[in-house]
């Protein structure tokens, strides 16, 4: 799961948290059943089928086709489950092979795009869409996303100076210091960002305060601030307990801390999120009595990454490697994934993850790999010093 995000006031730039090869599944026949959606535990997904219907009415109908391309989007984000995601291009199907679609259209296609992890394809959409419309806030905040999580630290700043003037400081400074955080500049990017937390109405903007405080906490945990990264965490989570990026930010923090047993309390009803499953289990795999548990969620993530690599699905090639490594005890397939995965994106998770599975398999050359990158962006990151034997 990766660094996108949802915030309040650009409402969809940061949506998704999920990295590129991956197509969303697409039935041949409409007949076909992807999964009685849970109406019971959420009613909000009636409006997916509502809206599912009233586009079936007409098609072409763009108003339509945006708002449920935005709810499949957040169901994909708050479940978990990327066929949602193939729900989202369906609703966009007149729009998508469209060389210069309306920019509703073409921002919607990039955000998923990006949500698949076609980074390249999202790029190409949003750049068109920036040299249309050059103030758009919403969309120089995603290609800002999109750039961080590849890596592109210079030019993701870049795009976060042109946000500035178009929104609120709070989102600013938080797009700003998602780069900075990870290029050398983690102790002033903190600064800036706890300054304008301070100073932001939380009230009227309860998502933004939560991204930031999450990503507050990120940033302390790298820099090796367990108890400064915990307080911001809680308080992400105070204004929301259900965010599934946040949950799972905090559950590794949790791993980190050895704290399993509260890891089992927070996601104890989250199994049917693969990432969330994925905490879960390691969790339980730390605990004497908790060993059948875990063995049953141990076997149902072999299933589900089986079932996504049939669909073609490779979402979570993260936490895939995660699980090779770190449940199946097969470090070589670990590291495959992990290779798999930092080609398309590139975060201090991904890297962690890279450094450990290359770790296991005794693979210097990857090992030097990440310190290579490490050192020469500067990554202030406690864990992966540890990872690879460095200050």
């Amino acid at each position: 799961m990766s660094r996108v995000r949802c915030c309040a006031t650009l409402v969809l730039a940061l949506i998704l948290a999920v990295p590129a090869s991956a197509k969303p599944y697409l039935p041949a026949d409409d007949s076909v059943v992807l999964e009685r959606l849970p109406e019971k535990i959420d009613p909000s997904l009636r409006e997916v089928k509502r809206l599912r219907a009233a586009l079936e009415r007409n098609p072409n109908d763009l108003a339509v086709a945006a708002r449920l391309a935005r709810r499949a989007l957040e169901a994909a984000r708050e479940t978990g489950d990327p066929r949602f995601l193939g729900q989202a291009q369906a609703a966009l199907t007149p729009w998508w092979t469209q060389p210069d679609p309306p920019g509703t259209a073409l921002l919607l296609r990039a955000t998923l795009k990006q949500s698949t992890h076609d980074f390249d394809g999202a790029l190409s959409d949003l750049d068109r869409l920036i040299a249309r419309s050059p103030r758009d806030g919403q969309a120089l905040l995603t290609r800002a996303t999109v750039l961080t999580v590849q890596g592109r630290y210079a030019e993701a700043r870049a795009d976060c100076a042109r946000v500035a003037p178009l929104a609120v400081p709070l989102v600013a400074v938080a797009c700003d210091a998602a780069p900075a955080s990870v290029s050398g500049e983690a102790a002033s990017a903190y600064r800036a960002l706890t300054v304008a937390l301070a100073g932001a109405p939380v009230r009227n903007s309860a998502d933004l305060a939560e991204w930031a405080y999450t990503l507050a906490g990120e940033i302390a945990q790298r820099r090796g601030d367990a108890a400064v990264a915990e307080a911001h965490f809680r308080a992400a989570l105070a204004l929301d307990p259900r965010d599934p990026y946040l949950l799972a930010a905090y559950a590794d923090f949790l791993l980190e801390q050895n704290r399993a047993p509260e890891i089992i309390a927070l996601l104890k009803d989250y199994s049917r999120n693969d990432s969330l499953l994925l905490r879960l289990a390691l969790a339980e795999a730390r605990l004497p009595d908790a060993q059948e548990a875990f063995q049953a969620h141990r076997a149902e993530l072999k299933n589900r990454f089986d079932a996504a690599r049939r669909r073609g699905d490779s979402l979570h090639r993260r936490e895939e490697a995660r699980y090779a490594l770190e449940l199946a005890g097969d470090a070589t397939a670990a590291l495959r994934l992990a290779r798999d995965n930092w080609k398309v994106q590139r975060e201090s998770a991904d890297l962690r993850v890279l450094a450990a599975a290359a770790k296991a398999a005794d693979d210097t050359p990857a090992l030097r790999e990440a310190a290579d990158w490490a050192h020469r962006n500067r990554l202030e990151d406690t864990t992966l010093d540890a990872l690879l034997g460095t200050r």
